[in-house]
């Protein structure tokens, strides 16, 4: 991840009032008055598998595009989404880089429910930052990195869910399509950054919103998935959501605060982020938000304390933000029906 956009637009923000995978349920803490009172079971999501899935991704090495590793997490991926999904796809596309290279990307998309006209859309990006370009270590520099928090967790929050909706399958008034976007991070290194347009960041969604999996393509809502896995997390209102999908984060930071999780889904504004979520809602016109850890007193000034740095790796991942996170998309789109 990412890019910062640096034009900042005040922001008027609508104030809200206010371990055996698979075999637990739990019941919503409040009724939700789409249901008439009839509480919605939803299954617990589990962050030892999480974990595990974030830890599965670190093995194959730095997921960087063209590489070895890259190769093999994809076919990983694509198994582990054929084993949950209805249906899968592998949208295989070729695209130019910051540097004009032409480089063959892979995005893995599970479709559950696949006959639903209402839809969801959950997303993260797979691949991994080629350079550390944030790093302390200036000889780190041209190292690619881990990325644990910057991709691995949002993907394995996401595959946790796919496994949750194998199991416990979400009533078929709507279906859920799980999108890995690839090519999200291969962005120019820091040194050459005002040479470069931002457009040359999160190529995978910008061919997915261009191409989606299916002809005439649509959702009711999208949620974006980026650094979800880091300790003492913060997930302010970030400005793009909140300008294309405000009553999106309306109802996912209400679901959040109705968990107990109001301290960490903030109600502030948040820096604008040029991430997946952009093209979704630009291009393929999908109210999406993107759920990332903003942090401005980091040495970055940005995102968490190691963004883009060779700590990024799986020490850097908090169990219990991947259960957080986890818990409030799950019974977010639960409670859909």
């Amino acid at each position: 991840m990412k890019a910062l956009q640096f034009t900042f637009i005040i922001l008027i923000l609508v104030i809200l009032n206010a371990c055996d995978p698979g075999s637990h349920t739990e019941k919503r803490d409040k009724p939700n008055p789409n249901t008439k009172g009839v509480a919605v079971s939803v299954p617990e999501f589990n962050a030892d598998s999480a974990f595990h899935f974030v830890a599965k991704q670190l093995a194959f090495g730095p997921r960087v595009p063209q590489s070895v590793a890259h190769q093999a997490c994809a076919l990983w991926l694509a198994d582990k989404m054929s084993a949950f999904a209805d249906t899968i796809y592998l949208q295989q596309f070729r695209t130019r880089i910051y540097d004009q290279r032409a480089f063959d990307g892979s995005n893995i998309i599970g479709v559950f429910n696949p006959k639903a006209k209402k839809r969801i859309v959950l997303s993260s990006h797979w691949d991994s930052r080629p350079y550390a370009d944030y790093d302390a270590d200036s000889e780190n520099h041209q190292n690619p990195i881990d990325g644990a928090n910057d991709g691995a967790s949002g993907t394995a929050v996401l595959l946790e869910i796919a496994r949750l909706l194998k199991t416990f399958p979400i009533s078929e008034q709507f279906g859920i399509d799980i999108v890995f976007f690839d090519l999200e991070d291969y962005g120019p290194p820091t040194s050459d950054r005002n040479r470069y347009s931002e457009e040359s960041w999160a190529l995978g969604s910008q061919y997915w919103s261009r191409n989606p999996h299916t002809p005439a393509y649509r959702a009711n809502f999208g949620i974006l998935l980026d650094m979800v896995g880091g300790a003492d997390p913060v997930f302010p209102r970030e400005y793009f959501s909140q300008q294309y999908a405000s009553w999106v984060v309306d109802k996912v930071w209400l679901k959040a605060y109705e968990l107990g999780y109001g301290n960490l889904f903030i109600n502030k504004p948040g820096s604008p982020i040029n991430d997946d979520h952009v093209p979704m809602n630009e291009i393929a016109g999908i109210p999406t938000i993107n759920i990332i850890h903003l942090d401005p007193s980091s040495s970055n000034g940005t995102f968490f304390e190691h963004w883009h740095t060779v700590n990024d790796n799986l020490d850097a991942i908090d169990k219990e933000t991947l259960r957080i996170v986890g818990r409030v998309v799950t019974h977010t789109i639960y409670n859909e029906q």
